[in-house]
């Protein structure tokens, strides 16, 4: 019997697989499976061996259109010509030069989720202005005009960081499709950043750390978000670290951040003055868990806590105010801030602690160490000391300069986790 839209859409089986075909006797039928699954299909003969072509999963491939690639197929067979190798070419030419849509998969699924802790950063950056503007071009087609058009368009929208950002990740993107053989060329060399590079250089002052401690207390936010935020002015490490940190990695006052979360994929030890200790409490897990569950707070959620109490077109200081109306958007913005200082990054206290820590003349070397930052080739080759001494006595001497700073007075580090 010939197929009907009915009799396809009533057709079940009680095996795990079964073939019903047409009695034409020409190939065409469908294969259903116990799952409920049916997909259109044309067995056939090419060399005097059984081929098996898909067709196309029902519903979304109806049987009009199965039959219109059945007779496609058979045309081709009768030409001499094997319709499932063909198939088989095709689509293995179309892996050798993918859509960027396609390439962006690749590369997330394969690099970037493996092997980046930031790669959100690169998924943010790839599908919010890449896969608009290029998603269903060949990888291959794309020129070096394309990317300064792309790039200057990210710029004229008032967004120059981003502009060098989509830079960054996807010529990144290219070359690790030149590396797995995807692509023979990068459109990217000799493109440079468009937008100006940023170099952050915000830090606080005295004076602002003992503001920002104090009214982290009545912020909007949670208690976990307060104590992260304190800890990293008080350990140096980044935010990422911080809010990732979990009971198994403290010893007594040693943390130790565990090499597939550290930045340069290194083991860290940091030294947990008095005042770390108490920040961190006694939780068992995540120290900073997400209210989920079974995980930490996400980094992200530091950055937003700071910009919804410490907006950044908030000006505070009444005192620049020349007339009522300025004034009341004043008191407005002081109303928002609630930190009352400058706008800052959470990762801005980190180059605090570093700035004081050099302010308090403690060597350099003894700050790299305690910042975890990646030494030069010969020295970080040759020179294996640990550092811990040093560490110690760098930390204890920031933690005794935090207490001076926000008690008022000459500090034996101790100052209150809560407002001073």
């Amino acid at each position: 019997m010939a197929f009907t839209d009915p009799y396809v859409r009533t057709l079940k089986t009680t095996k795990r697989i079964e073939d019903f075909r047409e009695k034409t006797g020409d190939g065409f039928g469908i294969r259903c499976y116990a799952t409920g699954t049916k997909v259109f299909f044309f067995a056939y003969h090419f060399d005097s061996k059984p081929r098996y072509l898909n067709l196309g999963k029902y519903p979304a491939c109806s049987l009009a259109d199965a039959r219109k690639k059945h007779r496609e197929a058979q045309g081709k067979l009768d030409k001499g010509i094997d319709p499932l190798a063909e198939k088989e070419q095709a689509e293995a030419d179309r892996k050798k030069t993918p859509t960027v849509a396609e390439l962006i998969e690749e590369y997330m699924t394969k690099h970037a989720k493996p092997h980046k802790k930031d790669w959100k950063k690169d998924e943010c950056c790839l599908k919010n202005d890449v896969l608009p503007a290029w998603g269903n071009r060949k990888a291959s087609d794309i020129k070096k005009r394309d990317v300064i058009l792309l790039l200057e368009s990210i710029l004229e929208r008032g967004a120059p960081i981003q502009s060098n950002s989509v830079l960054a990740v996807t010529r990144k993107m290219f070359n690790f499709a030149i590396e797995r053989d995807i692509l023979e060329y990068s459109p990217f060399v000799g493109v440079k950043p468009l937008g100006p590079k940023v170099v952050r250089k915000r830090y606080l002052a005295e004076d602002e750390i003992k503001t920002l401690w104090g009214n982290l207390a009545v912020a909007g936010m949670t208690d976990e978000l307060r104590r992260a935020l304190k800890l990293i002015l008080v350990t140096a490490q980044r935010p990422g670290e911080v809010i990732g940190m979990h009971r198994r990695e403290v010893n007594g006052h040693w943390w130790s951040i565990p090499a597939e979360r550290a930045k340069n994929n290194r083991e860290h030890l940091v030294y947990l003055t008095d005042r770390a200790i108490e920040l961190i409490g006694d939780k068992d897990g995540f120290i900073f868990e997400s209210p989920r569950g079974g995980k930490p707070i996400d980094v992200n959620a530091l950055a937003n806590a700071v910009r919804q109490n410490c907006p950044t077109d908030c000006c505070f200081d009444l005192s620049c105010c020349q007339n009522e109306e300025c004034k009341k958007v004043g008191r407005e913005c002081a109303e928002k801030n609630r930190l009352g200082i400058v706008f800052f990054r959470p990762h801005d206290l980190r180059r605090t602690a570093n700035t004081h820590m050099a302010r308090m003349k403690v060597p350099l070397e003894h700050r790299e160490a305690i910042l975890n930052h990646a030494m030069g080739t010969l020295d970080g080759t040759y020179n294996l000391h640990d550092y811990q001494d040093e560490k110690r006595r760098g930390l204890e001497r920031l933690g005794r300069e935090l207490g001076k700073i926000i008690s008022g007075k000459e500090s034996g580090e101790v100052f209150s986790t809560a407002a001073s």
